[in-house]
């Protein structure tokens, strides 16, 4: 069976829309945010200590764990505490390129492990402070990173993506189905 390592229901959908037999599982792990490392490093760790977390319980399952973090100038920006943070980072990405990495770690029976991160090029649309309170009308963005959801309206905010779209959505898909059948 596989399992995975996350609330997330953009993840969760992400599978489904691929036909991927799978259940979910979670349990709490430690999150690194430590802005003085690497966008990659940071996002491989927490996968890593999120599949880790489950798979000590079922060590005969593959069970899949990531992390996603939205990095603007090298920094992180995670999820907003409430809706006057995520106006203001908002007002940080608007008519700016950012970075959006996922590191995703899979634990196999016996103990294989396989991690690897994906990044992908986010550029938002210029937005006054009017655009961007009707995008926080119209977007529950409370639990996402970066305070947006590519899935939901992005033609709002976005003007292009360089790289896998599902990636800032929350899980590379295609990397994903590839790492698995390796």
């Amino acid at each position: 069976m596989l399992i995975l390592a996350s609330k997330s229901p953009r993840r969760r959908d992400l599978l489904l829309r691929e036909g991927i037999n799978f259940c979910t599982i979670t349990r709490p792990a430690e999150e690194q945010n430590d802005a003085a490392l690497p966008a990659e490093q940071i996002c491989a760790r927490n996968a890593s200590a999120k599949a880790e977390a489950v798979a000590i319980d079922y060590p005969e399952h593959i069970v899949i764990g990531a992390d996603t973090l939205v990095f603007l100038d090298g920094k992180p920006l995670g999820k907003p505490t409430d809706l006057a943070d995520a106006h203001r980072m908002l007002t940080e990405l608007q008519g700016r390129t950012h970075c959006v990495c996922t590191g995703v770690a899979l634990i196999f029976p016996g103990g294989f492990r396989r991690n690897f991160t994906v990044t992908s090029r986010v550029t938002f649309r210029p937005m006054s402070s009017v655009d961007i309170d009707r995008y926080l009308e119209e977007v529950p963005v409370l639990d996402k990173a970066g305070a947006y959801a590519m899935q939901e309206k992005s033609e709002l905010i976005v003007t292009s993506v360089e790289g896998d779209v599902d990636n800032v959505i929350g899980l590379p898909v295609t990397r994903l189905l590839h790492e698995l059948t390796r």
